[in-house]
């Protein structure tokens, strides 16, 4: 049989107990320990080909479905099989209920939707039931039978055919539950029971719409009785990075009457499915009874080919499981990358080599389907990412769909995969986050660490686990990591609500102000403040730690800003790791009026209340995933290309191009150029790109032929980067990065048409002669003449009132000085106002003018 459910909480609990949903000492009912997310297949040949294996049953369709106000007018014997649902509406698996009617989207930033009285919720608690009806072969009797639901929001029951299978809560977390007792061959009835609210949701108030509902895949899955159950796979990368040694720790579960030896071999593949015949192991598996066996695996392999964000290259690892007699009995398959993550002094390394996290964070909203994201919207979002230069994803603030971490192992995006856990609302209590330093919540604290980690822990892309988001820092954080360390040592932590490190291996935190960073960057001073306003000192338990801005850049309305200012000081600052741009999209929701016009809704255009209004449209996407322009400024910021140093000389303009790559050369690049005069192409051409190292800097020269320059024109040279070759997530001739400057290019020439010898033509940065300039100056306006152009000031109000050039008007009005402007979002609301109110508070609103 499988494992042995882990034991609940509930056990020691008197009989009087709260209902499930809101008994924070109620994990679960007979939920399946957390483990690795793999596939097993039947034989070899399968495994081999990657396609959805032969023993999972997908159990996403259409279900019979029930909305109710409260638990109490749900209906009462919903799961019993004789139960007539023939009246009953149908909704989609995997959804969010109110995306299809049932409610209404809910959106709050901070607040919680209902009163703060943990562990209880309201009573008018939104109540969904499900039915479903599905066919089970009759070979897969006598199985083991696994019922996965990879996300339910917020707290759920299971029953299979009448019988009550188990409960749990978590909602960005699978569930598993032991089903074999329960089914049979042919048709089978699967019933569940979600609740809108539970005391899980005082641990879920991230940031983002309230949905509910079963919104990720639900899978039945089928394997042998003897079978692998979970793997912890350690690539075992050597300090030197030209050698590791893998190391798999494998968990072979049992039926309690099997007996006999089992043979689990490991081999590895390489990206093209070649076998490497030199890289093997096997170990031998004893079953005696016991539910599940313990086994180890370690081969030697020899200048692998390294995974990093830039170059994700990715091995397949088998493990095959033999009986006696050599007949396979199951084989699973996991894709690995071979790297190193670790920090040293100041700095976060990969592979030896110090890198620069250039990151969003990304929320999984849909605007028609709420959080219940298509795969084909998961890979859009990768490879806008990818072609936008960006590196790093923090799952903000749950762990995401799993197959949004097999995209960024294959695409190569670095993760900061983030615990289901936030109590912001929490704020407002009279002690505030006081839950995080509860002993009754840290069962309910360590358990969404915990099958965070062990769902993801085998993914490539994982570099940090954080502990969640905005719940100030307590025991509970504390009793997080540790369990990360006894458990999964040398895995790095990461938590923006442990201000001086204590537990995470990073310091972290959001929108510190640029001077704060560089003197943080320097050495020099400490980053905000201390509590009550204290003084800010610089901790000596910093000096070995990176700074990072886990959320910075607010991309909001016409942001984000600063973008640069803050990139100059990362790059500049070796113990500045960067940062991710809150947030990676708009969170609207698309909604069609009765005239047919279509526009995206906010808070508060549900009747939702309280509500936070359009702060959930913060991102560097519109809802419909389009790129706003902040995303544009964005991949131009984060160029790995960068040129500067600009000469001229006779033979045409030299650059120096910097490579900001981490690992990859840019002879992977094409460069073109062009001289344009006044936005007019004159000349182009190609260069051919340098084997520039990552790191280094060389020149290129730009061929310039001579030229006749016209007076008063601008000359601009124009690089462009792109791919000399398709990737993955992009074409050919994607741009990477581009580089414009101006070129001083004049000659005092009369025509463009008299063009001297070519020798005799040189870049010359003086300007031609100016016309004369006259003036008379009266009373009330100061008139000035040059040339053809005319211009008067009105010397009573201090402003330029006319402006004409041959006979033309060029001017409307003349520009006047301004202390005020319209308020951003940021500026006119919550914390925000306050700036609003400074400004009032020294009139800038009334400023008037006065002519010295």
């Amino acid at each position: 049989m499988v494992p042995t459910p882990q034991p609940s909480p509930i056990d020691h609990a008197p009989a009087s107990a709260r209902p499930d949903w809101e008994n924070h000492l109620v994990l679960h009912r007979n939920r399946l320990p957390a483990r690795a997310r793999f596939a097993t297949y039947p034989d070899e040949t399968s495994a081999q080909a990657g396609a959805s294996s032969l023993w999972e049953l997908s159990l996403n369709g259409i279900w019979a479905f029930q909305y109710a106000a409260t638990p109490v007018e749900a209906a009462l014997d919903y799961a019993a099989e004789q139960f007539d649902a023939a009246a009953w509406d149908h909704l989609p698996v995997p959804s969010n209920w109110q995306m299809h009617g049932y409610g209404h989207p809910h959106y709050t930033n901070v607040e919680y939707p209902f009163v703060i009285d943990p562990p209880h919720v309201p009573s008018e608690n939104p109540t969904g039931s499900y039915r479903h009806h599905f066919f089970v072969p009759a070979t897969w009797i006598g199985r083991r039978l696994i019922l996965r639901f990879d996300g339910v929001d917020s707290a759920f029951e299971v029953s299979i055919n009448g019988h009550a299978v188990g409960f749990s809560k978590g909602s960005r977390m699978p569930a598993e539950f032991d089903v074999a007792l329960y089914l049979r061959p042919g048709q089978n009835l699967l019933a569940v029971r979600v609740y809108q609210w539970s005391d899980g949701s005082y641990l879920e108030d991230q940031d983002m719409w309230w949905l509910s509902g079963i919104f990720r895949d639900v899978t039945l899955l089928a394997a042998p009785s003897v079978a692998l159950w979970d793997m912890k796979v350690s690539p075992g990368l050597h300090a030197d990075v030209r050698a590791a040694s893998l190391h798999v720790e494998a968990f072979v579960t049992t039926e309690a009457d099997a007996q006999g030896s089992y043979q689990l071999e490991l081999q590895l593949f390489d990206a093209d499915t070649r076998h490497l015949p030199g890289v093997a192991a096997h170990v031998v598996v004893v079953a005696d009874g016991q539910p599940s066996v313990a086994a180890g695996l370690t081969a030697e392999v020899d200048a692998p080919r390294l995974w990093s964000a830039d170059d994700p290259y990715l091995y397949t690892m088998r493990l095959t499981l033999r009986n006696e007699c050599g007949d396979v009995i199951a084989v699973v398959p996991q894709r690995i990358g071979f790297r190193s993550v670790e920090i040293k002094g100041p700095q976060l390394f990969v592979n030896g080599r110090a890198i620069k996290l250039r990151g969003v964070n990304r929320h999984e909203h849909h605007p028609d389907l709420g959080r219940a994201l298509p795969r084909a919207t998961m890979l859009e979002d990768v490879l806008l990412m990818k072609r936008h230069n960006i590196n790093t994803v923090r799952t903000s603030h749950y762990p995401p769909h799993p197959h949004f971490l097999d995209l960024c192992d294959t695409y190569g995006l670095y993760v900061i995969d983030e615990a289901d856990l936030e109590c912001h609302g929490l704020t407002y209590a009279r002690q505030p986050f006081f839950l995080s330093s509860d002993p009754a919540w840290c069962a309910a604290y360590v358990d969404r660490m915990t099958r965070m980690v062990e769902r993801d822990k085998n993914h490539a892309c994982v570099i940090m686990w954080s502990l969640g988001n905005e719940s100030g820092f307590g025991a509970n954080h504390e009793a997080m990591a540790a369990w990360c360390r006894e458990h999964h040592p040398g895995f790095l932590i990461h938590y923006e609500g442990d201000a001086h490190g204590k537990v995470s291996d990073v310091i972290s935190q959001m929108y510190t102000n640029v001077p704060n960073v560089v003197a943080f960057g320097a050495g020099t001073d400490d980053v905000g403040e201390e509590p009550q306003g204290k003084p800010r000192v610089y901790r000596a338990e910093y000096a070995n730690k990176p700074f990072f801005l886990c959320e910075y850049a607010h991309a909001m309305g016409n942001g984000p800003g600063g973008l640069k200012d803050y990139w100059d000081a990362f790059w500049h600052y070796e113990r500045l790791l960067g940062g991710c741009v809150w947030e990676w999209l708009d969170h609207g929701i698309r909604t069609t009026a009765a005239d047919g016009c279509v526009s995206f809704a906010y808070g508060g255009d549900f009747g939702d209340e309280p509500n936070d209004g359009n702060f959930v449209c913060d991102g560097l996407l519109f809802p419909d995933r389009t790129p706003s322009p902040g995303l544009i400024e964005y991949k131009k910021v984060l160029e790995p290309v960068y040129a500067d140093a600009l000469e001229l000389d006779a033979d045409g303009a030299h650059v120096r191009l910097h490579n900001r790559y981490d690992f990859i050369s840019l002879d992977h690049l094409h460069a073109s150029w062009q001289l344009t005069e006044d936005g007019i192409v004159l000349t182009a051409g190609d260069i051919a790109v340098p084997q520039v190292a990552p790191g280094a800097s060389a020149s290129i020269a730009v061929p310039l032929t001579p030229l006749i320059s016209t007076p008063g024109a601008l000359y601009h040279l124009t690089l462009r980067f792109t791919l000399r070759h398709a990737t993955s997530w992009a074409a050919a001739g994607h741009e990477i990065a581009f580089a414009q400057c101006e070129l001083p290019l004049t000659v005092p020439v009369t025509s463009r048409t008299e063009r001297p010898a070519a020798d005799a033509v040189t870049f010359r940065t003086e300007r031609p002669a100016a016309d004369a300039v006259t003036f008379q100056d009266n009373k009330s306006q100061l008139c000035i003449q040059a040339g053809a152009m005319n211009l008067s000031f009105d010397k009573a109000r201090g402003m330029l009132d006319s402006w004409n050039y041959a006979g033309y008007q060029l001017l409307v009005a003349g520009p006047r000085l301004s202390f005020w402007r319209a308020t951003i979002d940021n500026e006119a609301r919550g914390g925000g106002a306050r700036i609003l109110d400074e400004w009032r508070a020294h009139f800038l609103h009334r400023m008037q003018h006065r002519v010295q």
